[in-house]
């Protein structure tokens, strides 16, 4: 087992560390997972700074996240709801292998063919005369891995899964591994398919309306973590997701699953507020006691006479409350940023 650790450090530079890389034996439950986990976590003193993990799809994994919240004994943002993160790039494998299942026969039959051929060089020559005099293009015979459907397409290179391999390029690079470059791909992918699904081709067509069950069980529930780091994204904020979600939900889903991250975000920003409001505290009521001395009971009268005031002001309904940070970051417009001048945008900085 290999886990990895993303972090923003002090100078906002996104970083990431190997901290450990174990053999975990089997049987691989979910808790030995956890365990292995959670003392890699206690070694590098970290229980109690972890924000979100990201697993396979695996009912031995979702044992282990359950294991690891209760072990974790700090409150979790939103209730623990982003605790667990599904690797999205295992999902679109799940998606696609279960979609290929439905032309099977013929994927084994391309992958015998292409093993017969490479293993033989007088072979390789006599497919070559043959593909001339037809006036085939020329392609070099790739063996696929079975387990790998962006390989099996390089095999096979079949249009329809054009937009899988370039999704899975997107989300598995190891550089950029912020979740803000998901939702942008993921929703294409609904798209192409619900096209594909109508295909007058029956092998497409049952292949997409396959993957579409598959896409709707693992995206049917909004992925907050997804949708959150979207809304922070200047590039994408509101926008983004009112424009995407139409096209991944249907009906009442989509105004409920807007509804539904409008609301997480606040909730977590009030989340920060109340941390930031209570380690200030601290500092605020320690100035004031150095500071009683000089003030005498005048000071300790002010200060209850400001309480009481302040408190009619939340109190007040013609007074209207101040806009909050996130109010202000979501009412401005998306950054845009020039054709040659994206790759350069970084939002930490």
């Amino acid at each position: 087992m290999c886990l990895t650790c993303h972090f923003v450090d002090s100078s906002w530079k996104l970083q990431k560390r190997i901290i450990n890389f174990c053999d975990v034996s089997p049987p691989h439950s979910g808790v030995l997972i956890s365990y292995a986990i959670f003392k890699s976590l206690l070694d590098w003193g970290l229980e109690n700074k972890v924000c979100t993990i990201t697993l396979d799809n695996a009912n031995n994994n979702d044992a282990a996240v359950r294991i690891l919240k209760d072990a974790i004994k700090r409150k979790l943002m939103l209730g623990g709801k982003i605790f667990h993160v599904r690797c999205c790039a295992h999902v679109i494998n799940l998606l696609v292998q279960d979609g290929l299942s439905e032309i099977e026969m013929v994927i084994e039959n391309v992958r015998e063919s292409v093993k017969y051929l490479i293993t033989s060089e007088a072979r390789l020559i006599k497919f070559g005369e043959i593909a001339k005099q037809l006036q085939l293009p020329s392609k070099k015979l790739i063996l696929d891995c079975p387990t790998c459907w962006n390989a099996t397409y390089a095999m096979l290179a079949e249009r329809c899964s054009l937009v899988f391999e370039e999704v899975t390029n997107v989300i598995s690079g190891s550089e950029y591994p912020t979740a803000n470059i998901f939702l942008p791909e993921v929703w294409k992918i609904k798209e192409v398919l619900n096209e594909k699904s109508l295909d007058e081709n029956d092998y497409i067509s049952a292949m997409a309306c396959k993957m579409k069950l598959m896409f709707d069980k693992y995206w049917g529930e909004c992925n907050f973590v997804m949708a959150i780091a979207v809304l922070l994204d200047p590039w994408f904020k509101m926008t983004l997701i009112n424009f995407s979600f139409p096209k991944i939900y249907q009906g009442l889903e989509v105004a409920r699953n807007i509804d539904r991250v409008h609301d997480a975000v606040y909730q977590l920003y009030n989340e920060y507020v109340v941390d930031y409001t209570s380690s200030n505290a601290g500092q605020s009521a320690s100035k004031s006691t150095e500071g009683s001395s000089f003030g005498g009971n005048n000071s300790k009268f002010k200060t209850r006479g400001r309480m009481e005031f302040d408190q009619f002001v939340r109190n007040a309904d013609n007074i209207q409350p101040a806009k909050s940070n996130l109010d202000v970051y979501l009412e401005e417009g998306v950054f845009l940023c020039s054709d040659d001048s994206d790759s350069d945008f970084d939002a930490l900085e």
